[in-house]
């Protein structure tokens, strides 16, 4: 029989959006009021892998991977979900976003991300908030799966959450002593 017990904490990553007027720097700060430091940035990265956000967003979309110092539980992306939804309303004009903001966590195991939209291989979480098993790391890599998000499953961004999953290792060890 198996023992219930929670698991390790996990690091906070949260993926961005944004079109040229949007203003990222405050949304940026408006999180890291709400999640404490944030101890990763990337750089301003082009977001050409998909059109899906055209409509709603316009052209020539970037991107930005945040992660934050303090490890979260994981029954608590449900909540951080429905609160970035709302952030995105207040960065909306008249009633489009102009940032989209994709919470998620990396874990030793995977990166999942939250999501509104279900699908067959995405468990509900509550409060209108699903699971995305977005990468699994097997072979000292982060592997796709046949869901995952094309610029999640590009080289530079596995090679980032890699990055960011050995800094999360290290955190890990340092303050549980694992």
């Amino acid at each position: 029989m198996s023992e219930l017990q929670e698991p390790r904490p996990v690091k906070l990553i949260i993926g961005l959006i944004y079109s040229q007027n949007a203003k990222i720097d405050e949304c940026i700060e408006r999180l890291r009021d709400s999640f404490g430091d944030i101890d990763f940035i990337s750089d301003r990265l082009p977001f050409q892998f998909t059109s899906y956000y055209e409509e709603e967003m316009g052209k020539d979309l970037s991107r930005k991977i945040i992660s934050f110092r303090k490890l979260i539980r994981r029954d608590e992306l449900a909540d951080i979900k429905v609160f970035t939804t709302k952030l995105e309303r207040t960065f909306s004009i008249t009633g489009k976003r102009t940032i989209n903001i994709d919470p998620g966590y990396i874990a030793y195991e995977h990166l999942i991300l939250a999501t509104g939209k279900g699908y067959y291989h995405r468990p509900y979480l509550g409060k209108g908030v699903y699971a995305d098993l977005t990468l699994v790391f097997r072979n000292k890599e982060f592997q796709t799966l046949e869901w995952t998000y094309p610029d999640y499953g590009g080289e530079d961004l596995r090679r980032l959450f890699k990055e960011l999953r050995e800094s999360y290792t290290r955190q890990l060890a340092k303050e549980l002593g694992q």
